[in-house]
């Protein structure tokens, strides 16, 4: 049994010792492993493996999610008291942004265009972020404006996201066709499950039932090779995607 008990921390050190060689870890990990087996193994779990672990991403997420739940409102709180004890930028952008994710996009989107002045006139974080207010309280020109500027000075910047959400934007702003145009680039040019739920909403509420059949089956198809994370992560797209379909089947 001791001849055991030996070999499980040796393997374990092993096991940690290929993922320092794998992940780039200095080469002191390999003495400390193999000098100290039990030991040594702990220590490189706790500081190397542990911290970039998804069991550890997972835990934080977790607790995160539970703090939001238990105190939506702190990041608001804190967001606002950073800012009028400093009135910068890059304070009112972090007070807008709590303000855009507890609902309250009007102020969300006066908050964000009083960055846009000065050196910030132009810079594509800002004016992202107010657009997404904009489509969010419905005053869709603007955004589309905004949207449609980064995209002229910026093209790199959030590509993927600034596609759906100008797609919506142009929904929101009753121009179907350039929706519809600019949905089908997106997937075409990227292809992932944010821009076929976003096209197959759209498609339900403007009775395209050929394209959300078809976007549908290809969703349902990608689901089946999900793993629980995936399925975790992506919770509140599907929500929308089903709340949707029972909208408009009522």
């Amino acid at each position: 049994m001791p001849f055991l008990g030996i070999g499980v921390h040796v393997m374990v050190a092993l096991f940690f010792a290929i993922h320092a060689l794998r992940t780039g870890q200095p080469m002191y990990w390999l003495f400390i492993l193999f000098s100290f087996p039990l030991l040594g193994s702990i220590a490189y779990f706790a500081v190397i493996y542990l911290p970039n672990s998804r069991l550890e991403y997972g835990a934080k997420k977790a607790v995160a999610v539970a703090a939001k739940a238990l105190d939506p409102t702190r990041e608001l709180r804190e967001a606002q008291a950073a800012f009028d004890y400093t009135p910068t930028v890059q304070h009112q952008m972090r007070f807008a942004a709590a303000l855009l994710e507890l609902g309250r996009a009007e102020e969300a989107a006066d908050n964000y265009e009083a960055c846009l002045k000065g050196p910030f006139l132009t810079d594509s974080v800002i004016r992202f972020g107010a657009a997404r207010a904009f489509v969010e309280c419905g005053r869709y020109v603007q955004a589309i404006g905004h949207l449609t500027a980064i995209r002229e000075t910026d093209p790199e910047f959030r590509s993927e996201q600034l596609a759906i959400l100008l797609a919506r934007a142009y929904a929101g702003a009753g121009d179907n066709t350039a929706a519809s145009n600019e949905f089908a680039n997106a997937l075409a040019q990227f292809g992932s499950f944010e821009t076929r739920v976003h096209y197959a909403i759209w498609a339900i509420r403007n009775d395209d039932l050929e394209t959300a059949t078809r976007l549908k089956l290809e969703i349902d198809d990608s689901m089946k090779r999900w793993n629980r994370h995936t399925r975790t992560l992506n919770k509140p797209l599907l929500k929308l995607l089903y709340d949707t379909y029972a909208a408009r089947n009522k």
